[in-house]
């Protein structure tokens, strides 16, 4: 079990006090050489990535995959069945920016589970299905982390396997583009996102990844391009493929300065992954879609019995009557009897932006946040099972170990998981955006 590897870590410090001090030392050297920000603090203040056995990462492959298999399956189907996608909730500018054709099928080539293992239970809690974020820190980290006095110590004793994914997100832009092109030439790539936002880092690493593999990048905001003669370019940059890392939504705040960029999507002039398609299953409702008895029937048998035990129940908030283990139920009166069993959550945030717990709230918040989720599109969601470690955490005074909830990201790569990471917190929302941290996932045995 990995909680054994815990342990056997946890002993290495409590016996070499000096590997830890060296660790710690070494940890915040590289990681201000490599500049691991994010919103300007330290990404991940560990020293220890969470370690997932082979049979631990065997199972969490398996139900990510049967589960993106009935994920895509809504992506495709939405577009013609109504009732889903009233249920996914749409807004009129995703809607026009949905009908353009990217020139490709697949519903989401990059996306990220976010989830929850524990011994008794594996459960998601959503899906990123369109800007995933996290692959380039994760893959930095575990290769310092891999330089850990600690960690070198550790391998003595245990085999350790990192899973770098910066790889499989270039090999799939590469995929989709030559599937679109028709052309096995280096195309130009475009990391594209508005200036000043907390990833920025993050695109640096992708720009120096992609561009050791010999593909000229560059980092773009999407109302500094341009269409000239039917080509996207930035500045004298030209861009044939984009790696959309701008949500649908923020674009569609300053729609109207990011016309060149909307028309070179639609006019094909330059490849777009993901697409404005992924919308489709990024929304929260998805899994409001995923949990309704009446779309049970486009699902397989596997599919079906993956959702009843890895997807938890969700319902937009409504005055509506809806089911709820087989049974109806008055949904707000559901709602307000059963505050401690569900959160609230806007159907299209991040950040942990909305977010009300209901076994953290008291009745008087908890009927404040429902009237809430009436005015605006939010949803109720079934609380899942958490888990905790504890982990060597830096402060300014030294390392302390800290007991952390673990909220564990698999990435998939056109609907297969290729590796994670882990994101720790010391509350119940464990969001980067919202002050957690994060470590690489690696594979112990």
């Amino acid at each position: 079990m990995s909680s054994q590897a815990v342990e056997d870590y946890n002993d290495i410090i409590a016996r070499q006090p000096d590997l830890l001090a060296a660790s710690r030392e070494h940890l915040v050297r590289r990681f201000e050489e490599v500049r691991f920000v994010f919103g300007g603090r330290i990404l991940s203040p560990y020293l220890r990535p969470h370690f997932v056995t082979l049979d631990e990462w065997q199972g969490i492959k398996r139900a990510c995959e049967t589960v993106w298999g009935a994920i895509e399956k809504v992506g495709r189907k939405a577009p013609q069945d109504a009732l889903m996608l009233e249920q996914i909730g749409l807004t009129e500018g995703e809607r026009e920016l949905l009908a353009m054709s990217p020139g490709y099928e697949n519903v989401s080539v990059s996306s990220r589970l976010d989830s929850f293992l524990t011994s008794e239970r594996y459960s998601f809690v959503e899906l990123n299905g369109e800007c995933p974020a996290g692959i380039a820190y994760a893959d930095v980290a575990a290769e310092i982390f891999l330089e850990l006095p600690l960690m070198r110590e550790f391998q003595k004793s245990h085999r350790v396997t990192p899973m770098y994914c910066r790889t499989h997100m270039l090999a799939a832009l590469l995929k989709i583009y030559q599937e679109v092109r028709g052309t096995a030439e280096k195309p130009n790539i475009g990391i594209v996102d508005y200036k000043g936002l907390p990833t920025q880092r993050e695109f640096e690493l992708f720009k120096e990844f992609f561009e050791s593999r010999g593909y000229a990048t560059t980092i773009a905001d999407p109302r500094e391009v341009e269409l000239r003669e039917g080509k996207l370019v930035h500045g004298e940059f030209p861009i044939d493929l984009v790696y959309r890392r701008v949500l649908t939504t923020e674009l569609l705040e300053k729609i109207d300065e990011c016309q060149a960029f909307v028309q070179a999507y639609q006019s094909g002039a330059a490849v777009f992954v993901n697409s404005f398609r992924s919308k489709y299953v990024h929304k929260k409702m998805l899994f409001g879609v995923l949990t309704d008895e009446r779309h049970q029937h486009y699902f397989s048998a596997a599919e079906r019995e993956a959702i009843r035990l890895h997807i938890p129940w969700t319902r937009r908030v409504a005055d509506v009557k809806t089911t709820s283990k087989g049974q109806a139920v008055e949904l707000l009166t559901y709602i307000r009897e059963h505050r401690h069993q569900l959160v609230l959550k806007p159907n299209d945030d991040y950040g942990g932006h909305g977010i009300v717990i209901g076994w953290e709230a008291d009745a008087r918040q908890w009927d404040a946040a429902i009237q809430q989720a009436l005015a605006g599109d939010y949803l109720a969601q079934e609380r899942v099972n958490t888990s905790k470690e504890l982990f060597p955490w830096i402060s300014e005074g030294g390392v302390q170990m800290v007991e952390q909830l673990l909220d564990i990201d698999p990435l998939l790569f056109f609907g297969e998981v290729q590796g994670a990471f882990t994101r720790l917190s010391s509350s119940s929302l464990a969001n980067v955006t919202s002050g957690a941290g994060m470590v690489p996932t690696m594979l112990v045995e």
